[in-house]
């Protein structure tokens, strides 16, 4: 497959990703038949799900990334670079050693590179009408990339906050629920360590009909020397009324690299590309 076929279809996927505020895909509170209220004190089991927050500031690692839409099926390497309550970065590459994209979230803005093609999308998140309407910003993601738990506009939960939210008890696993107007966010976590397996962001339109995104974390190994666990792989499915794309991430030789810069800059060779226009091109492939 041409390198410029594989940069349409990788960076197709993240902004449908971060467009999710326009399903067919079974939301977790849906999927449950029988629930009853945890025992104790539902702040109990939440503070032990929060607890296992990474507390190291830097997450790095090699990614194998894959991305499934429509018919078609392609793998990638790169990068995951991220900084607490700063940055995230994915670096794409072609072949294994040509770098194809770079998507970097930081709280101020969203940066979407073309580097085979020589364009860019640079805007703040409050600039862009689908992620300012649906609550969607830099902390929301990081809740999904770090395995958290979050609330929109929140770099960390208080126990205040943490009484926002409500469980249920269903088999061996907790279902966490969060409801803030159109959005439902919903988290199925083990009862026994809290570790979170699956995120769930439901977008309801009755008008247009529902986008879900769905974020799935398996293989969780000790990171670092704290003894807290992190998820080496984790799929993640969008559903939107008109597409589903797929994408799974494989995170290798993860570790706390701090010796990189944390703001990519634009060179003057790029051509900046407006939010609209980068979304037509997207959506109509």
């Amino acid at each position: 497959m041409k390198a410029t076929n594989i940069l349409k279809i990788a960076l197709l996927a993240m902004p449908l990703i971060i467009s999710s505020c326009h399903s067919k895909k079974k939301a977790i509170v849906e999927s449950q038949t029988q629930t009853t209220t945890t025992s104790g004190p539902e702040n109990v089991f939440l503070e032990k799900v929060n607890d296992n927050v990474q507390t190291n500031k830097f997450i790095t690692s090699k990614v194998k990334f894959t991305v499934e839409y429509e018919n078609q099926d392609i793998a990638l390497t790169g990068n995951l670079r991220m900084k607490r309550d700063d940055v995230i970065r994915l670096q794409l590459m072609a072949f294994g050693f040509v770098e194809a994209a770079r998507l970097e979230f930081t709280k101020d803005y969203v940066l979407i590179m073309d580097r085979i093609n020589k364009q860019y999308l640079k805007a703040p998140y409050n600039q862009i009408d689908f992620l300012r309407n649906s609550g969607i910003n830099f902390f929301t993601l990081q809740g999904l990339f770090w395995n958290e738990l979050f609330m929109p506009k929140r770099s960390t939960l208080s126990a205040d906050d943490l009484k926002k939210f409500s469980t249920q008890l269903s088999g061996n696993e907790v279902v966490i629920s969060l409801e803030d107007g159109k959005l439902s966010y919903s988290w199925l976590s083990d009862e026994k360590t809290g570790l979170i397996n699956m995120a769930n962001i439901l977008y309801k339109d009755r008008f247009n009909g529902n986008t879900q995104l769905n974020w799935d974390y398996q293989s969780f190994e000790n990171l670092g020397r704290n003894g807290k666990k992190f998820p080496n792989k984790m799929n993640v499915t969008l559903t939107t009324p008109e597409k589903e794309v797929k994408l799974g991430i494989t995170l290798n030789y993860i570790g706390h690299d701090t010796d990189w810069e944390t703001r990519t800059n634009v060179s003057n060779k790029y051509r900046e590309v407006m939010i609209d226009e980068i979304m037509r091109r997207f959506m109509s492939l």
